[in-house]
């Protein structure tokens, strides 16, 4: 892998252990299973959410036995229908033992580097659970009022950073009684509303654009991207920054990464100081955005410490990391009960009691496929072709928001239908039964296997849009009506994103406490459709 700045190496992870078979991930990308071990190692730098946290990594392949997904492993004590048997579905589970695991590793970190970590709000804001994460974190980051007033209210004693693409006249008094780090998106409200912060005894700061992209595609999620309106290139701070300005400044604030690791990181930090370092070395503080991936498993923490110490040492900069997924990452559920299945064209469709586009929406946004409990993410298995690299191409596309960047098609190397099979049989074949010997099995060009397809699920939502649709999944039985179903890695940018479409009620939000007992949050009504309408 190449850094995309001509003179950094970027950082390599270990080669996976199934490194050989890389080659064919294209070709059975349409059945690929989210199964792994939570010690597995990866270097993914995918935009999409979540990715498969080192498919080939931790997996003994002379032992076959059912690994839970990473997604569900805080589950594995627990009788899934058992413990969700009373829940009103669809609702939203968090699970206070997964934050508080995330929580330690990031205590950890500001520990031994001294860098303060921030809650990134947008991500996750259930305040709910602001009073245990006070015990890990430093403070919130806030995209605006509402999210800043939240932080204040909810971790009074912590630090509240906020930054606003644009600042609105009739809220900056407001946002000031709030917030102890104002963050300014350009040189122009600097300039409009720093000397005021300033006054008030505020921290200021400017986001600043380093021109370095570490992503591929999905330019929505990209800060980097052309064109981005997101942060100061240097040409532009050059031409309008002035002395009396640049006074009012005590930090600079970049936000480059998204779900990615520390290689990532040292990328842009290295671009940051080429370009802003005589900048920094004049100011008190630097703030290195979000978008790490800390919490996940296989994430370089090593690296990430190095940089955060390395920069410390030669600048003496305050470091602030703000987060939303690591603090959140795999600490949340969202449980759901089949309501009927349908039948259309050859496809067995289960309709679900929640919605993609009201509940998930960053299925249908991104789009991506989220992890199910004991089942795996599919494409249409009448085009499944593991022969033909062609005919894989464009499912490979469609699941970019699901394989790790490791896991991109290579030009070479691909591996035999044979091997596929003994590998897929051996990490997965005790959790899909013959499932994997129907796929993969006998000639490579079955289309139509019967046990495969009695298997294939279109999960759908109630609502009347068409497109209201998580995916197809290949599970290791034949659903049912009234099922329940677990999706994973649900407490991020669900809660926070969802809405009422077609009068579709908001789901109720639990908390799984450590000792396992379950306690509603809150529950939701009519009321809470019809307010927000007038």
């Amino acid at each position: 892998m190449q850094a995309k700045v001509a003179d950094v190496a970027c950082f390599q992870q270990p080669p996976h252990p199934h490194e050989h078979i890389t080659g064919a991930l294209p070709h059975f990308v349409a059945v690929l299973p989210v199964i792994i071990s939570s010690e597995a190692d990866c270097d993914c730098k995918t935009m999409g959410r979540p990715p498969l946290y080192g498919l080939w990594g931790g997996v003994n392949r002379n032992v076959k036995r059912r690994h839970m997904q990473v997604q569900f492993k805080n589950l594995e004590k627990y009788n899934i229908e058992e413990l969700f048997k009373n829940v009103k579905t669809p609702c939203y589970i968090l699970d206070e033992a997964a934050f508080m695991k995330n929580g330690e590793i990031l205590k950890s970190l500001q520990e031994e580097t001294g860098a303060k970590v921030l809650l990134a709000e947008k991500a996750f804001s259930n305040f709910t659970l602001f009073p245990l994460l006070s015990q890990y974190l430093a403070g919130t980051e806030a995209s605006g009022l509402f999210e800043a007033r939240l932080g204040r209210e909810e971790m009074p004693d912590k630090e509240v950073h906020v930054f606003s693409a644009a600042f609105r006249d009739d809220e900056f008094a407001e946002v000031l009684k709030y917030a102890d780090h104002i963050v300014f998106n350009s040189v122009h409200q600097l300039k409009k509303f720093g000397p005021i912060a300033k006054k008030a005894g505020k921290e200021v700061g400017l986001r600043i654009n380093p021109e370095c992209s570490t992503q591929e595609g999905h330019e929505i999620y990209d800060p980097c991207a052309p064109g981005s309106r997101l942060g100061v290139t240097r040409e532009v701070f050059d031409k309008e920054m002035d002395k009396e300005t640049f006074s009012l400044l005590s930090g600079l604030h970049f936000h480059t990464l998204c779900e990615q690791d520390a290689d990532a990181l040292e990328i842009t930090v290295k671009a940051f100081f080429r370009k802003f370092g005589d900048v920094a070395k004049k100011l008190k503080w630097l703030n290195m955005g979000g978008g790490h991936h800390i919490t996940r498993p296989g994430y370089n923490l090593p690296l990430l410490k190095k940089i955060l110490t390395e920069i410390h040492k030669k600048y003496g900069l305050q470091l602030y990391l703000e987060p939303g997924e690591a603090v959140a990452l795999n600490a949340g559920y969202l449980a759901t009960r089949v309501l009927d299945i349908v039948h259309n064209s050859g496809h067995n469709i289960a309709v679900l009691d929640m919605s993609a586009a009201c509940h998930t929406p960053d299925v249908i946004e991104m789009p991506y496929m989220p992890p199910l409990l004991n089942a795996c993410p599919i494409t249409d298995t009448e085009t499944v072709d593991p022969s033909t690299e062609a005919n894989a191409s464009s499912d490979a596309q469609s699941f970019k928001s699901v394989i790790s960047h490791d896991a991109q098609p290579h030009k070479s190397g691909a591996t035999t239908p044979d091997a596929l099979t003994e590998t897929m049989s051996d990490l997965f074949g005790d959790v899909f039964g013959d499932a994997i010997d129907d796929i993969f099995g006998g000639a490579p060009n079955t289309d139509h296997n019967p046990v495969t397809r009695s298997r294939t699920f279109r999960l759908a939502g109630p609502s009347c849009l068409a497109g209201d649709v998580i995916g197809n999944y290949l599970f290791d039985h034949v659903l049912k009506r009234d099922e329940l179903l677990l999706f994973g890695d649900m407490a991020i940018y669900s809660i926070c994103k969802n809405n009422t479409f077609n009068g579709i009620p908001l789901p109720s939000i639990y908390l799984l406490k450590q000792d396992g007992d379950l306690e509603l949050i809150k529950e939701f009504s009519y009321d809470d459709f019809k307010g927000r309408l007038g």
